[in-house]
């Protein structure tokens, strides 16, 4: 998203290295394609040694990497741009002793004090960037609003439908407000629906989940159908650096929301005009209030949520200035600072 959507929008294409082209890096994946993990790595070295006029590196070049590639493929390119949209520099590796091996911190922490310029997805990852890097800009995950079905019927389901997208490492974040949404459940009858992995563990929510297995084309149409999104969060270091992408998704479909204001979620919650909730009552009263509203309330609200995010979050709003960030020609001249969002 951070990559592909803005590379498809360049008139002049870059050679896109995608090491597996996979969604997944995971030692189950790698162990079953020895052929495509040695050809990846051959790629990776072969770019180096032929030191590119430009380079942008996303978050890591290799799973099996412990930082030297990336600071090698930073440093080889006559301009490069590292770019994070996660506190990857948080992410030691807890948990297994194959993530402490091949950390993500440590990569991140080498591909930005040996990159030409560092582009963060918010502030918070800005103000790390900035003690390792020599310069840092901002520009936030955007969304292409233009791929997503519109919400045109905003009468409010018989049963209600919540919505949830993500991957199934992230689910347990839903258990965290297990009360709530059991409550809102007994009060309106409301199911989830669950976009992300046909099989998984939730708990005593299972019961209230419909699963639809994640793909381009079910997160663009899917969204639309639903009553409310959520995007529920931890508090903890690590989850304030995340860039709201969720709230983005749901924005994009014209759906109203409800999120933890945790982070750059906060802002983004109020740039959108939705409700941040911080305790199992406050989602309890948010939902039920999302779902009671009149059906022109919830369409004026799906309405503000839809332009605003056009405004402040579409590639469209940010391409000038993601053209400045990365070192290519700009369209128009519009005059962009530093690190102004």
């Amino acid at each position: 998203m951070r990559v592909h959507s803005w590379v498809e929008r360049l008139d002049d294409r870059p050679v896109v290295h995608d090491y597996l082209g996979s969604n997944s890096a995971s030692p189950s994946v790698l162990v079953h394609r020895p052929a495509a993990v040695a050809a990846a790595e051959r790629d990776l070295r072969r770019l180096i040694r032929h030191r590119p006029d430009w380079l942008l590196l996303h978050r890591e070049a290799s799973p099996l990497s412990r930082g030297g590639l990336e600071r090698s493929l930073v440093k080889s390119a006559s301009f490069s741009v590292y770019d994070f949209d996660d506190a990857l520099h948080l992410d030691t590796g807890a948990g297994a002793w194959w993530r402490s091996v091949a950390s993500k911190a440590r990569k991140a922490q080498l591909a930005a004090a040996n990159v030409d310029r560092v582009v963060a997805g918010n502030e918070i990852l800005a103000d790390w960037a900035d003690t390792v890097a020599r310069d840092v800009r901002i520009v936030p995950s955007c969304v292409d609003t233009a791929s997503y079905s519109k919400k045109t019927d905003y009468r409010t389901g018989d049963p209600p439908v919540l919505a949830w997208i993500g991957s199934r490492d992230n689910e347990q974040l839903l258990v965290g407000i297990a009360d709530a949404l059991r409550e809102v459940h007994r009060l309106t009858g409301a199911r989830i629906l669950l976009i992300g992995q046909q099989s998984g563990s939730l708990e005593g929510l299972e019961q209230l989940v419909d699963r639809v297995q994640w793909s381009e084309e079910t997160q663009h149409h899917l969204l639309a159908r639903a009553d409310v999104g959520l995007m529920p969060l931890d508090d903890d270091p690590y989850s304030r650096g995340k860039c709201g992408y969720k709230l983005l998704q749901y924005a994009a479909a014209g759906l109203p929301a409800v999120g933890s204001p945790v982070g750059t979620n906060a802002g983004i919650l109020k740039a959108l005009g939705l409700p941040g909730a911080t305790s199992d009552a406050e989602w309890r009263d948010h939902l039920l209030e999302l779902l009671t509203l009149s059906t022109e309330q919830r369409r004026a609200l799906g309405l503000h949520t839809l332009r605003a995010v056009e405004a402040h979050y579409s590639y469209e709003a940010w391409d000038s200035r993601w053209r400045a960030a990365m070192g290519l020609p700009p369209r128009s001249n519009d005059g962009w600072s530093s690190r102004g969002a």
